[in-house]
């Protein structure tokens, strides 16, 4: 079944997935990525482009930060909950929420972040977890994390450092800043920019130019090209979980076995 925060509509070849809790901003928690990673497994084969969106004012606010509250989130994982069980169960946390952004780059269907307002944190690495990004000139990205005392832990360092370098993402990641989408453009982080009112119709003409090409020559396309700058994804999606760990663990004086 679909999440209650997740709006999920096909039309022809072309899925769209909203997120869909505009009142908290989509502020993203751990059942809403495995409901990412379940959809990204279980899109059909007629299927050729999905398109990820955000309801309301902003793509996505990235995780809820309530989580890190002593109450959390009523029926989802504090990260207090998280980190009792010690480093590994923090690690096997990590890496089954890891699964709703890296499930994207298995889907044969090519992947489109559609973004407007702001993508921070989780929601930036949303972003990135898709093969193409389009912005709206209002959008902005930020990586708060360290903010927090924590790195991004959502598969989204790889991606970051392939699109932008090294120098940048570590600024980025670093200072938390805003990255405007005029800057995301002129670095390669994001695709296209339209003005906000015309961000779907430039979604739009994007899906339509992929539709355009041979169904079995854009499929073969995707993981040639992915496997051509993925390196070893599984020593780096380790690497995040490690690095979250000791943070985690600190943060919280230690606690679990």
């Amino acid at each position: 079944m679909t999440h209650p925060n997740l709006d999920v509509e096909t039309d022809g070849p072309v899925r769209t997935i909203t997120l869909d809790h505009p009142e908290k901003r989509n502020a993203q928690t751990p059942s809403l990525w495995a409901a990412l990673a379940d959809e990204a497994r279980g899109v059909p084969e007629d299927v050729r482009v999905v398109v990820l969106r955000g309801a309301g004012d902003a793509f996505s606010a990235g995780i809820d930060t309530a989580m890190f509250t002593a109450e959390g989130v009523p029926g989802e994982e504090s990260v207090a909950q998280l980190a009792a069980g010690g480093a590994e169960a923090i690690q096997r946390g990590i890496a089954t929420y890891q699964e709703g952004f890296t499930a994207w780059a298995e889907c044969p269907a090519v992947v489109i972040a559609q973004v407007h307002g702001y993508a921070i944190g989780a929601g930036f690495q949303l972003a990135l977890a898709a093969d193409l990004r389009v912005a709206a000139l209002d959008a902005w990205f930020a990586m708060r994390e360290t903010s927090l005392g924590l790195v991004p832990d959502l598969a989204g360092t790889g991606p970051l450092v392939h699109l932008v370098g090294y120098a940048r993402a570590l600024e980025i990641c670093a200072t938390g800043r805003k990255v405007s989408a005029p800057e995301a453009h002129s670095i390669g982080l994001v695709g296209s920019l339209a003005p906000a009112a015309d961000l779907d119709e430039a979604t739009g003409s994007l899906v339509e130019a992929l539709l355009a090409a041979p169904d079995p020559a854009l499929r073969a396309l995707k993981p040639l090209l992915r496997g051509a700058v993925a390196g070893d994804r599984e020593a780096q999606l380790a690497r995040e979980r490690e690095a979250q760990t000791g943070l985690l663990q600190a943060m919280l004086g230690g606690s679990g076995a």
